[in-house]
């Protein structure tokens, strides 16, 4: 039977290991970054069809009904899915309002031929670590996330994400 000094020694020693884990692993969660791969989309329980993304570039946004800047947006990314879906290019709508209905008020007056899913349970913007709408990620057909753009700033945004898009599309 250990004595009590020994008890002690082990749950210090546990404890230490615990924070030490703790601590790694929070370490390894990191903002998604340009040079990083994508994570499966399919690992977070999204509600919505997940298209296959297998090859293409994917233009990942993030928005909300509330958003002016998304409302802005979301013209220019139809354009962008309808101008180079042929090409292999595909745009991932992730919407991340707290009620269903404000996301599909907001679709009626906004529709888009591009996927749409929802983040219901925030799972996926948490591991993204979105600080504002609309946030969107350009990924190239390897998975690896190439480009970061946080809002959207009308023409000078729609030609960054063409001349960006284009380049992955070569």
């Amino acid at each position: 039977m250990p004595t009590i000094i020994q008890r002690n020694v082990r749950n210090v020693a546990f404890g230490l290991i615990l924070v030490a884990g703790l601590a790694s692993s929070s370490a390894l969660a990191e903002p998604w970054a340009p040079g990083q791969s994508l994570p499966s989309l399919a690992t977070f329980a999204l509600e919505g069809t997940l298209p296959d993304l297998a090859n293409k570039v994917v233009l990942v946004d993030f928005w909300a009904s509330w958003c002016g800047p998304c409302k802005a947006s979301f013209p220019v990314l139809d354009a962008l899915q309808k101008r180079y879906a042929s090409q292999g290019f595909t745009v991932v709508g992730i919407n991340v309002d707290e009620k269903r209905g404000a996301m599909e008020t907001f679709l009626k007056t906004h529709s888009v031929s591009f996927p749409i899913l929802r983040d219901a349970r925030q799972k996926l913007v948490a591991s993204a670590e979105i600080q504002g709408m609309p946030s969107s990620y350009i990924v190239d057909r390897k998975g690896i996330i190439r480009n970061v753009h946080a809002g959207f700033k009308g023409a000078d945004t729609e030609a960054e994400l063409i001349r960006e898009i284009e380049e992955l599309l070569k």
